[in-house]
């Protein structure tokens, strides 16, 4: 609260109005929607309680290393670092797979290479058994937007 204690060297009985801010109602209103907020944030989280049942089955393979197929811009297929013909690229997958079909297999095409050719080597890796394969894409600068 701001208080004035005359000085002010002026008439009597005439008084000058404060110029100074008086921020303990702002202060008092702001902490009282602070609380009002921090009480109703958590009842307006939506979700039924469930008590979910115990089990023993392993967990998913989110831990292990994806294997690459790489695909250079004149066709020829890589399989991590090392060359691979088309007619061994499921053979060499299942073996660096340990034969888990649901293993991840990652897809990477150069950007000037034919899409048929992307989506051929694709279906030789789905016909060959296996469920969880995508493709690859750089990824544009974090620093600036979308043209």
């Amino acid at each position: 609260m701001g208080v004035s204690l005359g000085g002010g060297g002026g008439r009597r009985g005439r008084r000058r109005p404060m110029s100074d801010i008086n921020v303990t109602p702002l202060v008092d209103v702001m902490l009282v929607l602070l609380i009002i907020f921090m009480v109703t944030a958590p009842m307006m989280t939506s979700g039924v309680n469930v008590d979910l049942p115990k089990t023993d089955a392993a967990p998913v393979n989110a831990d292990t290393k994806p294997i690459t197929v790489s695909i250079r811009s004149d066709g020829a297929l890589y399989l991590g670092d090392n060359p691979v013909s088309a007619d061994q690229l499921v053979d060499q997958l299942r073996t660096a797979a340990e034969n888990d079909p649901a293993h991840r297999i990652f897809v990477r095409g150069d950007a000037h290479i034919d899409y048929g050719r992307v989506m051929e080597v694709m279906g030789r890796i789905t016909a060959g058994g296996f469920t969880h394969v995508a493709l690859l894409a750089q990824q544009p600068p974090s620093g600036g937007g979308a043209p």
